[in-house]
């Protein structure tokens, strides 16, 4: 007797709303959710078009896929068309980059190309039995709108994974993610996020930013390498 295979599904697992992680003494007034919102001053502004200038000639580059000085040049060119006629909103870059941390990130992003796509690959794979999928909501420690960007653009860079939308008030990511077959599969895609927020928080990030990503590790998460 044959057996038809079990229907693909969609779940949406949800954890319960994320507590305020805002670190805030008695007394003191409350931070501003997302300090973008905050009056930039000249300086500020400068270093924040130069970063987005310095983003858009790398994706220009990567898009051509060969680094040489005309596809330097013609993402300088197309940054400053870009920054020009449609003026991208302020994020602010509060942290600064530390050399080491972000070697570490860019070498374990790139094993996780690896490692995605051959698990994606083994699941196209197997035929008469596809790939189950959920939704799930991974509530990130830092809200910024800079965080929220880089780390929704890794998740979505690795092959599987896929941002849906985006709470940036409640700095929530919903991400789509194929071959999960239970709960605990589930929460394991999830600690996978929040180790990825951390690495990247340690790369680029501020130390009141590290403090408290580091402050609010879940268990599981503590002692694990990074």
């Amino acid at each position: 007797m044959s057996h038809d295979p079990p229907p693909q599904r969609s779940e949406d697992l949800s954890p319960p709303p994320p507590e305020d992680l805002s670190p805030q003494r008695s007394g003191d007034p409350a931070p501003p959710e997302h300090p973008e919102d905050l009056p930039l001053t000249p300086a500020a502004r400068r270093r924040n078009r130069a970063v987005a200038m310095i983003v858009l000639v790398t994706v220009w580059v990567l898009l051509w896929g060969t680094l040489s000085w005309a596809n330097v040049l013609g993402g300088l060119v197309v940054g400053m068309v870009v920054l020009t006629v449609f003026p991208l909103p302020p994020v602010t870059f509060a942290g600064r980059l530390h050399p080491l941390p972000l070697l570490r990130f860019t070498l374990r992003f790139l094993r996780d190309l690896v490692v995605a796509s051959v698990q994606i690959a083994a699941l196209a794979l197997r035929f008469g039995h596809p790939p189950l999928g959920a939704i799930i909501a991974v509530p990130l420690r830092v809200r910024s709108d800079l965080n929220l960007t880089l780390t929704a653009e890794a998740l979505s860079l690795v092959p599987g994974s896929l941002i849906v939308e985006v709470d940036r008030d409640a700095g929530i990511l919903y991400v789509h993610i194929l071959g999960v077959r239970d709960r605990a599969e589930v929460e394991q895609f999830r600690r996978g996020v929040l180790e990825l927020e951390a690495r990247l928080i340690e790369a680029i990030g501020s130390a009141q930013e590290l403090r408290l990503v580091r402050e609010h590790t879940p268990p599981a998460l503590e002692g694990t390498s990074r």
